[in-house]
């Protein structure tokens, strides 16, 4: 397994968030991202999780609850990759991937973009 500390992975995931083009971040609204070592054990391979409510999806009623919650996980994004420049292009495709997620982005389309 490729060794990085999480201070090394939380700095790659801030840097791969800075990527993200400043007119779309603007519009992202009461998210917040965290990183984890480890995904939950009934799926070890995850290496990445949005919890929340898409922008999408967000109506009259959406005021007063908690932030929407990305999580990237560390470990399996480690175990995955064989070098540093593995690691920094995975965590960006996940980055992204679960930002797409708050912006109502599913699945299907972000695989046929490459984000899958």
């Amino acid at each position: 397994m490729l060794e990085m500390t999480r201070e090394e992975f939380e700095e790659l995931v801030a840097e791969a968030l800075d990527r993200i083009p400043p007119e779309l971040t603007r519009l992202m609204d009461n998210v917040a991202v965290f990183v984890e070592d480890e995904p939950p054990s009934d799926d070890p391979e995850l290496l990445g999780l949005y919890e929340g409510t898409p922008l999408t999806d967000r109506g009259e009623w959406y005021a007063g609850v908690l932030p929407d919650r990305i999580t990237i996980y560390r470990g399996p994004t480690l175990r995955m990759c064989v070098s540093r420049e593995d690691v920094v292009a995975e965590t960006e495709i996940t980055v992204v991937h679960e930002v797409a997620h708050h912006f109502g982005i599913d699945d299907e389309r972000l695989h046929a973009l490459g984000y899958g």
